[in-house]
């Protein structure tokens, strides 16, 4: 058997990142993928899918990820039912990422805070 999905999208919203009671991490986003085709007004339909990473993937996720980055993932669908506080059965599908590739920079603002190397430190490396 296989599931296994590749997405590249923007963020739609930024991580939220929380920890289980046993102080595993997990973080959740939507990613917002265009569809392939366009549709009778010669425009682009959007898709909003769930995400789910855990441990270090979503502490690193939620630490350099904001709304509108741009990323590349693979994971796995995942498809889920639970009981509502109104005592309704929901069922929630949702993209379980075990890699995230940041495919853009930062804004400016955001790689001000950084805090690797200045450019100009940069400009004397010898490569």
């Amino acid at each position: 058997m296989l599931n296994r999905i590749v997405l590249v999208g923007r963020l739609a919203q930024d991580p939220e990142l929380r920890y289980t009671t046993n102080g595993i991490a997990v973080a959740n986003f939507s990613l917002a993928v265009e569809r392939p085709l366009m549709n009778q007004a010669g425009e682009r339909e959007v898709d909003f899918i769930d995400i789910v990473t855990w441990r270090k993937l979503a502490e690193n996720c939620a630490n350099n990820l904001q709304k509108g980055r741009l990323v590349a993932l693979q994971g796995r669908l995942q498809i889920r039912s639970y009981e509502a506080n109104d005592g309704s059965k929901r069922r929630v599908s949702e993209v379980v990422a075990d890699e995230v590739r940041f495919l853009d920079w930062p804004n400016k603002a955001e790689r001000d805070e950084y805090s690797g190397p200045a450019e100009e430190e940069m400009d004397d490396l010898p490569f």
